[in-house]
């Protein structure tokens, strides 16, 4: 079940995914409320896991990862148990940024990052095409990033306009 958010908590989530660092008092003033219910409200939205948790977001050229790709995996069998193995292997491999399972002839995305093409090489030889079940694997190299925007695109007119429709 979805969670009923008014407008305000709406601000309080774009201001918040905007900057995570921010004060409890410059947050409220931003949203329009005083401290004492922004911070409930942070912290309601906190409980209900709608706010999942809060990090830094890192540049990775600047700490030496130059190779962003995505590997397209098949599996053999896409029985339950062998998902959840295959999901359970991409857990441990710390290239792996982000997995998603597909519908359709692809079983799994993974975003990778790695130093190197090399490091990223080794890791689809001696890691991905080697587990267990992996029918096959499809590479592709980041050219450049277009658009680096994380979270969720945050609209307080569109919640005002869904929650008018109700």
């Amino acid at each position: 079940m979805r969670a009923r958010l008014d407008a305000i908590d709406w601000r309080i989530l774009k201001e918040l995914q905007a900057n995570g660092r921010i004060t409890n008092v410059e947050l409220a003033e931003k949203v329009g409320i005083s401290p004492p219910p922004c911070l409930r409200r942070v912290r309601v939205l906190e409980q209900a896991g709608i706010i999942s948790g809060y990090f830094a977001l890192l540049d990775e050229k600047a700490l030496g990862f130059e190779v962003i790709a995505f590997a397209m995996v098949t599996l053999h069998s896409q029985s339950e148990a062998d998902l959840r193995a295959f999901e359970n292997r991409v857990l441990a491999w710390p290239l792996v940024r982000e997995c998603f399972m597909l519908s359709g002839e692809t079983d799994f995305i993974l975003k990778c990052l790695a130093p190197d093409l090399t490091a990223f090489q080794d890791f689809i030889i001696e890691e991905l095409t080697s587990a267990p079940n992996v029918a096959g694997v499809k590479t592709t190299l980041v050219i450049r990033r277009v658009k680096n925007e994380p979270g969720v695109p945050v609209d307080v007119d569109q919640a005002k306009r869904k929650r008018n429709r109700q």
